[in-house]
């Protein structure tokens, strides 16, 4: 819940010694001690009512594993309490060791005994003597843990405007410290608390399978389905004070599991609202049977011949991120839904080859709603299987990583689908389990349920399932869907965010979701070093994409939202009517020390009711003149020409980072459309569907291969700009200068890195002798022009010329050189490295 709403029962007070701490009924919660299991790692017992703690019994099926030290924990200082009301219950009492050799056991828990596996790696080593050693020298792989909260202060350094929003902030940062303190104290630290999906969910042991749900709002729960031909009667679950239900089922007698893999199972409960079947919470996978609307739960626990096992390392997170966006299922040129396997057979080696270091997956969480574009999750630890197995989408990240791509996940953790029969949406029979209650539990526009940040369970949730998809699939990292809507309870709808500070920090802005971006950031960087995280967020927060040990929410990068809308907006307006200031401040209007993924286009603008930037440019012409054999068209000679040089204008001055999205490097025509049936709305009205064809809803690389079409040219530019960034790492450098922004020329010029660029966005006037200001003297050559012949310009320049500065100094510069600049074009040039 938002700290600073007025309805939030939660307001920061101040305490005695200048802490803030929550209001509460000023009760000290009981300590909270540790048990050794079988590894002689620690288990913390937690539990709670809806938003509350969460503590199961006891014993070996403890809810939560600590990596924590075989210690009692100090109690936090009274500012770092949870509320009063999250109560937590008391476990076995074990020996106290004394709090300064504590970080030295917390190193040593971590570093020794991670399984069972790694026992017997070390068992192996010793039994083949010195040998070995002699030959191989082990190299230790240093613990991973989060660091410590810092003080948060650095943020005011970085940016004084800052101290006017110290109270909010100080506010921000402590809340985020209190939670920090009290994961620590009650669930032995970010490491254990982010593993609920070892405990909560199904588990298998050598004794059998224990299944276990947090639903306090069911009267009863039984565990259904094929094993057991459905009978609610069969293995009813039992219920702990804490709306824990659990059921242990033993292997067979011929010690198979009880319940078989691969095939269905639900949750039955009796709840306020009547008596349903439920997809469980945690499930790892979900399927739809041909003819069915519901999906279904399917415990998926395949034998150990079947599991996949990743053979290549994890790719090192590279200076410059290229990205490549893609969604698996409409990735086949064949209208039809397409599979993991084929696009890791078909599509990555294209990323690769078209330069690109990373490929950002879409619509992986299950999703019942196809057409939702994998933003409506109803499974949130399930791969989609429209797709294929859990096994097939290992194999194609491994492949990725043998390519050296990293894989980003596009995780939606802003919302959830508003589906009963699929999904969380009122999982328990409530409104309030896994998101808040009433109106604000409720994204009017996405039509979908907005997540409670501030409970407990919500947070283990989450967290558990950012760090399942890493873990368990080596994602190397992700891209935050909807973040504006999570940090504000008006969710960036109908506000125009001018820059202004105090639309970021005060009472619209929802703390507890910060907190948790705060958090997860947190989780991800500590335990994933070289994990990638970005963040979707519209609104330009500051301190976005500032550590979080300096007071920032932690992000790497953030979203360039504001560029492909200020495209948008210039290609409804005659070429005239471009200014060239305008188009650079665009680009470069972003906070210093935060970067930022730019972008032309994305998948946004390639639905169906928007444009890309191909078919805003040649509209119609598109289905008529694309091919050599033919003609071509002045507005097909100004959209090839415009399509390459704002890609080029982008990546050059607009971030760290560039993302495209697939088909859209060569102009891909037309728009994506999913299939659907018609819709018939509250108010009486149908939105007609397009007879649920796939012919919108798929890419056609044919057509950025055909060498007979003009598309071609275009995917060969954008080729060589990948290529471009990845041999000068222009995008990272820290030596950017911009020398000339000419309204009437129509002309930009800007140096980045080692490269001068030139762009020529008149619509008639060549220049010659046109005089370029560079820092660096010696002989340029050209590195890129978009108007080369083999991306479809008319080769007006000869890329032999060699180009000799004089001392002569220009646009501010010291040194300047004279060149030819075409219309509409783009030329690069480099220093010669003779």
């Amino acid at each position: 819940m938002a700290s600073f709403a007025v309805s939030s029962a939660r307001l920061g007070v101040v305490r005695a010694g200048g802490g803030l701490a929550s209001q509460s009924s000023g009760m000290d919660l009981p300590s909270v001690l540790f048990r050794k299991d079988s590894f002689s790692r620690s288990i913390v017992s937690c539990a709670g009512a809806p938003g509350k703690v969460l503590v199961p019994g006891g014993g070996s099926d403890d809810l939560l594993s600590s990596a924590e030290p075989d210690v009692e924990t100090p109690t936090q200082p009274e500012e770092s309490q949870i509320p009063d009301d999250n109560k937590v219950k008391p476990v076995v009492e074990e020996e106290a060791v004394p709090a300064e050799v504590e970080a030295s056991i917390k190193v040593g828990a971590e570093d020794k005994l991670e399984s069972s596996e790694e026992i017997q790696g070390v068992d192996e080593t010793v039994a083949n003597g010195l040998t070995k050693e002699a030959e191989e020298p082990i190299v230790e792989e240093k613990p991973r843990v989060v660091p410590p909260p810092g003080d948060g202060q650095r943020i005011y350094q970085i940016d004084p405007m800052l101290e006017g929003f110290r109270n909010h902030l100080d506010y921000r940062y402590s809340e985020y410290k209190r939670m920090r303190a009290a994961i620590d104290q009650h669930e032995g630290g970010l490491d254990a608390f982010s593993r609920g999906y070892e405990k909560l969910g199904f588990t298998r042991s050598a004794e059998g399978i224990t299944y276990r749900e947090w639903a306090p709002g069911a009267h009863s729960a039984a565990l259904v389905g094929d094993f057991n031909n459905w009978n609610p009667n069969a293995d009813a679950m039992t219920r702990n004070e804490y709306g824990v239900w659990e059921i242990f089922l033993p292997n067979n007698a011929d010690g198979s599991p009880a319940i078989p893999h691969g095939s269905r199972v639900k949750i039955r409960m009796d709840t306020p609202s009547g008596v349903k079947d439920s997809i469980p919470a945690w499930i790892k996978f979900s399927v739809q049977a041909p003819g069915e609307i519901p999906y279904n739960g399917i415990y998926y626990d395949p034998p150990e011949e079947e599991k996949y096992v990743f053979q290549h390392p994890q790719p090192k997170r590279p200076k410059s991120l290229r990205i490549y966006e893609s969604h698996i299922g409409m990735s086949s040129p064949e209208p039809k839904i397409n599979t993991y396997t084929n696009f890791r057979d078909e599509v990555l080696p294209r990323i690769k080859r078209l330069g690109y270091n990373a490929v950002q997956i879409m619509a992986i969480q299950e999703h019942s709603y196809y057409a939702s574009f994998g933003y409506h999750v109803t499974n949130f630890f399930a791969p989609s299987s429209r797709f294929g197995t859990p096994e097939d989408l290992k194999s194609l990240i491994d492949k990725a990583h043998e390519l050296g791509l990293l894989v980003l996940m596009d995780i939606v953790h802003s919302h959830a689908s508003n589906n009963t029969l699929d999904g969380l949406n009122g999982f328990d029979g409530t409104d309030t389990h896994y998101f808040h209650g009433g109106p604000r539990g409720h994204h009017w526009m996405w039509d979908s349920r907005l997540f409670n940040y501030g409970s407990w369970e919500v947070l283990r949730f989450l967290l558990s399932n950012a760090r399942w998809w890493l873990e368990e699939y080596k994602f190397d990292g992700f891209r935050f869907d909807g973040v504006t809507s999570m940090m504000y309870t008006h969710h960036g709808l109908q506000v125009a965010f001018t820059g202004n500070y105090g639309e970021y920090f005060g009472f619209a802005t929802d703390v507890d979701a910060v907190v948790y971006l705060m958090l997860v950031n947190d989780l991800i960087h500590g335990l994933y070093p070289e994990a990638v995280s970005i963040g979707e967020d519209v609104s330009g927060m500051p301190t976005f994409c500032i550590p979080i040990q300096d007071g920032g929410v932690g992000f790497d990068y953030r979203l360039h939202m504001a560029v492909p809308d200020k495209w948008i907006e210039l290609l409804k307006q005659s070429d005239e009517a471009w200014k060239m200031g305008d188009i650079v401040h665009t680009l470069t209007n972003r906070r210093w020390s935060e970067k930022c993924v730019t972008y032309a286009e994305s998948h946004d603008q390639a639905l169906v009711g928007d444009k890309t930037i191909a078919f805003w440019l040649m509209d119609k012409d598109m289905y008529d003149f694309m091919a050599l054999d033919r003609p071509s068209t002045p507005r097909i000679d100004r959209g090839i020409a415009l399509h390459k040089m704002i890609r080029l204008v982008t990546m050059g001055l607009g971030g760290e980072g560039y993302l495209n999205f697939m088909g859209n490097e060569f102009g891909h025509p037309e728009w994506i459309d999913f299939p659907r049936g018609p819709q018939s709305l509250p108010n009486g009205s149908v939105i007609p569907g397009n007879n649920n064809s796939f012919d919108k809803c798929r890419r056609r690389f044919d057509l950025g291969d055909a060498d007979y079409l003009r598309y071609r040219g275009m995917q060969e530019f954008d080729q060589a700009m990948q290529h471009l960034e990845e041999k000068y790492g222009f995008m990272t450098s820290e030596h950017q200068y911009i020398s000339r922004k000419h309204e009437e020329d129509k002309v930009i010029i800007f140096e980045r890195g080692d490269l001068v660029f030139v762009f020529n966005f008149h619509w008639s006037n060549s220049y010659f002798d046109y005089r370029v200001g560079c820092l660096k003297p010696g002989k340029y050559k050209i590195v890129l022009d978009s108007d080369d012949g083999l991306f479809g310009g008319f080769s007006r320049l000869d890329h032999d010329a060699e180009y000799f500065t004089a001392e002569w100094p220009h646009d501010n510069r010291p040194s300047s050189f004279s060149v030819y600049t075409p219309s509409r074009t783009a030329v690069v040039y480099a220093l010669a490295e003779d």
